[in-house]
């Protein structure tokens, strides 16, 4: 029998989420501050809670969707209530971009109230999660991850276990790391490209033919290439947000990391300049403002 599902943060990954979920046959109960996205979610099949509270008592297994490991935190204390008002066995599935050392703190906490918290870390674009070509990336308790694999298996192509608690948003620190350098140095060589008087677009199908392919240029590259920063597949904010936590969590292990601390000030710089709300691809503007 099938868990009972509920779902916090129906955004532009989370609302994707619910929508496979709902597919393959659970029961979804959903809440988000924005009633719209609500209203959105349950044209498709979800249960909209009009108080987050009473959501850990209607569901075996809740999946957060949201911004930081702040906001995951505080929905865990003060609106869930789950360290004043435990519910024993719950499982807690956090899909945000997280800060490993809050994951474990979470992860501890709620099982000395005899709950389970595994960070469940999504890789993939919105449009990738809107295909369920997601992978999960999960740390935290085995016999909880096997439980639930089929869970993960509903909302992406695969998941992957990774270990103890804070592993899971580890490898996705790293994976994001990986991806955005490969942004910088797609916006960096289609800059010289333009510099050398080569057409970004020719230069873009070569890159794309050669050794030097990425997901990047698939994902990124006609953006860059024609400027098309709107609709976003990814806010620069939450890149540049991502690419912070990154710097910050590899310093926590004084472990170097140039490349990508370059990066962030590359993202700072144009964040100072141009809206926010852009897609991440409009880094190559960093590069435009140095050439022109």
């Amino acid at each position: 029998m099938k868990q009972t599902i509920g779902f916090v943060g129906v955004g532009l990954m989370g609302g994707w989420l619910v929508k496979h979920l709902i597919d393959d046959g659970y029961i979804v109960h959903v809440y988000d501050v924005d009633p719209q996205k609500m209203q959105e979610v349950q044209q498709r099949g979800a249960i909209p809670v009009e108080d987050i509270a009473q959501l850990p008592r209607l569901v075996d297994v809740i999946i957060l969707s949201l911004p930081s490991s702040q906001i995951v935190s505080k929905v865990i204390h003060e609106s869930l209530k789950l360290f004043s008002a435990p519910v024993p066995g719950l499982i807690v599935l956090d899909t945000s971009t997280a800060d490993p050392s809050i994951s474990t703190d979470l992860a501890q906490g709620l099982l000395d109230q005899g709950m389970y918290f595994m960070d469940a870390t999504v890789s993939g674009t919105s449009e990738m999660c809107a295909a369920k070509d997601t992978i999960f990336m999960v740390g935290g308790d085995e016999a909880m991850y096997q439980r639930c694999e089929p869970i993960f298996l509903g909302m992406g192509r695969e998941s992957v276990y990774m270990g103890k608690s804070g592993t899971g948003a580890a490898i996705k620190l790293v994976v994001n790391l990986v991806l955005a350098i490969n942004r910088m140095g797609l916006a960096e060589g289609l800059t010289l490209a333009k510099k050398a008087g080569i057409d970004q677009l020719k230069a873009l199908e070569v890159l794309k033919k050669s050794a030097a392919f990425s997901k990047a240029m698939d994902q990124k590259g006609y953006r860059m290439v024609h400027r098309q920063f709107y609709p976003p597949i990814g806010h620069m904010t939450t890149h540049y947000k991502d690419v912070q936590l990154m710097v910050s969590y590899a310093s926590k292990l004084h472990c170097p990391v140039p490349v990508i601390s370059l990066t962030a000030q590359a993202l700072a710089s144009e964040m100072s300049k141009r809206p926010g709300d852009r897609d991440s691809s409009a880094v190559i503007c960093f590069y435009d403002d140095l050439i022109e």
